[in-house]
């Protein structure tokens, strides 16, 4: 799974929602990559399952590239604590995903098995996705 190493601070707060991706936009490193349609929380579970299936349809032919990391921590508290009692414990780390973010890439395989990759990866996500190809510069 991914964690950080190590944080500045244990917990931190929700943050705000909104706004499209101003940065990994676009296709940096590989052919085709996997571009979110939508604002979600990714945690690092999902990034996993997603990464398995890209790693079964390149086999030994392609190359994977994972823009997105898990660095946000989402604290939880338990089941049958009253209101107040202050923040929970850390219980699992998130990427906040904003519209238009490129969250996987992939090259070294032909076009119609990249794209076949990337959308069985997105099943496994919980933000809608489409694939985008590399624009010739």
């Amino acid at each position: 799974m991914l964690i950080p190493k190590k944080t500045k601070y244990r917990k931190s707060h929700k943050g705000k929602r909104g706004g499209k991706a101003t940065r990994m936009v676009n296709v940096s490193f590989g052919d085709f990559g996997l571009k979110s349609t939508e604002a979600c929380w990714v945690n690092s579970k999902q990034i996993e399952a997603a990464r398995k299936v890209l790693t079964k349809y390149t086999q030994k032919g392609g190359k994977i590239w994972i823009r997105i990391f898990p660095d946000k921590p989402v604290t939880v508290k338990g089941g049958e604590i009253p209101m107040g009692k202050g923040k929970g414990a850390v219980d699992h780390y998130v990427v906040v995903v904003k519209p238009g973010m490129v969250m996987f890439e992939i090259e070294g395989v032909p076009a119609n098995l990249a794209e076949k990759a990337l959308m069985s990866a997105a099943y496994k996500l919980p933000v809608k996705c489409r694939v985008i190809e590399r624009s010739a510069h």
